[in-house]
């Protein structure tokens, strides 16, 4: 599973312009003034093939009361989550009374702790990082979040590759079902229905690494896992009104399941938090079965409201098939698996170089490339560069120059023709280079001369 950052310190010490700095994205406000950020963001990472969970936090004060102690509260849950603990202070204010009481109430944590110096740039780093032991807190590490130095240094040092390396052997086998929904929706209900079915073998096996619950079943001779966000518990001790919406359990279930089922409430339709969690699969990739729960309780008049809500605003996943279903009396639970093995099918698809050429050539002979200055782009073969979701790559020349619909043309012909479904794909283009390009003209010179010769015969023949 991927770490877990959390990002921690007074106001105004660079937290957010580290998150975007970390996660390449302006999702975090900026601006020279304290308290920005009140509730905390959750990102991903990826530096140097090290990937991650970054947390911005709000900032700790002294005397923190009202608005602020409710922010406090956020940082500390924050800290809880994670796995490893960065600790920014201010390189140009110098050490405060509230970075001391923050490095206090870190040690009592027993979290990892990296003390983590901001703003160095233009600073003498021999002058400024002395203080800063007295926190007691390991080796102070200078970094510009704003200009982005050291912070690569930073992450290879704090994590290292051992750290993000997945212990499959620890984990279970089988198809990887990842359960995921806003609070109330039902995950835990049907979670326990899916187990509770005929046929369905359950095995005793404790939650794995990083709070996410892994739970192995079979189902007609197939082996799954499910994974359950919010923890498994015995049926008389699930109450929905008591359920936790983690953002960090969402994000590493999400990360390592072969097949996403979201549960969508059906009497709430799709809300902004739904719309959040399909930004996560759809950005990690995951094939998708989107479950719409509690359908038994509207009248057809609602049903049809809802359908005609749902085509509109999930356009953009049309890939995934939709599930009416009733977790709690059963309806419909069973009808799950079959769109979930066609998803899983196609997600880990493997797929010749030679076919997927065939097919590239199929859509080229159907509907050209458009011409770019005269010339026409020429898209020569394609091979698979990924499964889960399948990475289609074609290569040929002025492939940069490809319009976006011409893109999306080959995108839908590859799905159309690969008959997938219940998995996005992603199609990436290469340029070869030009072998000729900084070399000299390959013709000798006699053959140089000898086609102006040529020329000027056929000049003086039109004249």
């Amino acid at each position: 599973m991927k770490p877990v950052i959390a990002l921690v310190g007074r106001s105004n010490v660079g937290k957010s312009t580290l998150f975007n700095c970390l996660t390449r994205s302006r999702d975090a406000l900026v601006a020279d003034e304290p308290g920005l950020t009140r509730d905390r963001k959750y990102g991903e990472g990826k530096i140097n093939n090290l990937g991650f969970i970054v947390i911005d936090t709000g900032g700790l004060n002294d005397g923190a009361a009202g608005l602020e102690s409710l922010m406090a509260e956020q940082v500390w849950q924050a800290v809880s989550e994670a796995n490893l603990v960065f600790f920014l202070t201010d390189a140009r204010q110098g050490l405060s009374a509230a970075d001391e009481d923050i490095a206090k109430k870190l040690r009592r944590t027993g979290k990892p702790v990296r003390l983590v110096v901001n703003k160095i740039d233009g600073l003498n780093p021999d002058a400024v990082l002395p203080e800063f032991h007295s926190l007691g807190l390991g080796e102070p590490i200078p970094i510009s979040a704003a200009n982005n130095y050291g912070v690569t240094s930073l992450i290879q040092s704090a994590l290292g590759e051992e750290a993000v390396a997945e212990e499959a052997s620890d984990q279970p086998e089988g198809i990887r079902i990842a359960v995921v929904g806003k609070p109330n929706v039902g995950k835990s209900t049907l979670v326990n229905r899916i187990l509770g079915e005929e046929r369905v073998l359950v095995f005793d096996m404790p939650g794995t690494t990083r709070d996410s619950i892994y739970i192995p079943f079979t189902r007609e001779d197939q082996a799954y896992v499910l994974i359950d966000t919010a923890g498994v518990r015995r049926r008389g001790r699930i109450d929905d009104k008591f359920e936790k919406f983690s953002v960090v359990k969402t994000l590493q279930a999400i990360e390592h399941a072969h097949v996403v089922i979201l549960v969508i409430d059906a009497q709430e339709g799709i809300t902004d938090q739904d719309a959040h969690l399909l930004g996560y699969v759809l950005d990690a990739g995951r094939a998708l079965v989107i479950a719409v729960n509690k359908w038994d309780g509207l009248t057809q008049d609602q049903r049809s409201r809802v359908k005609s809500e749902l085509d509109r605003k999930l356009k953009f996943c049309d890939f995934a098939d939709v599930l009416y279903i009733s977790a709690l009396h059963g309806t419909g639970v069973g009808n799950l698996f079959k769109p979930v093995l066609q998803a899983y099918h196609s997600a880990v698809i493997d797929v010749a170089t030679s076919k997927l050429t065939r097919i590239l050539e199929s859509a080229v002979e159907a509907h050209q490339p458009p011409l770019v200055k005269g010339r026409r782009i020429k898209l020569r073969y394609a091979h698979q560069g990924g499964r889960n979701p399948p990475v289609i790559v074609i290569h040929g020349n002025q492939t940069e120059k490809l319009p976006l619909m011409y893109q999306r043309y080959l995108m839908n012909y590859f799905i159309e023709t690969l008959q997938l479904k219940g998995t996005p794909i992603r199609v990436e283009f290469v340029t070869g280079e030009n072998p000729y390009k900084g070399k000299r003209n390959p013709l000798t010179r006699r053959q140089i001369d000898r086609k102006k010769r040529l020329r000027k015969h056929v000049r003086r023949a039109k004249t």
